[in-house]
């Protein structure tokens, strides 16, 4: 079967192929529609992110006390604010969802 034919086995004319493939072009880049339907993809990677930078964090932290290298401790200083914006970024999410929702709690993931 066709991927532009329907289960009704009704097709679809060229016309009406070309102006699907736009409305679909045109929806892939709306951001904002994509973020109202829940982007699976965009979900998952700002919890990583937040745990990529927490641990990047705490190591260049550790270490610069340690060693006492300025250079560690320059990371650290850049790394930690990032990681703060982060994780308020994945709080207010969470809690925007929460409250739209009327869910109890939402998975991190």
């Amino acid at each position: 079967m066709d991927d532009w034919e329907m289960h009704d086995d009704v097709r679809l004319s060229l016309r009406e192929r070309l102006a699907l493939v736009q409305i679909e072009t045109d929806l892939r880049r709306d951001r904002r529609f994509a973020r109202r339907m829940g982007d699976a993809r965009r979900e998952v990677w700002l919890p990583l992110a937040v745990l990529l930078l927490g641990a990047a964090s705490a190591f260049a932290a550790v270490m610069g006390v340690r060693t006492s290298d300025p250079a560690l401790l320059g990371c650290f200083a850049l790394l930690w604010p990032l990681t703060l914006v982060q994780a308020f970024r994945l709080l207010c999410r969470t809690v925007r969802h929460r409250t739209r929702q009327g869910e109890s709690t939402r998975p991190w993931f």
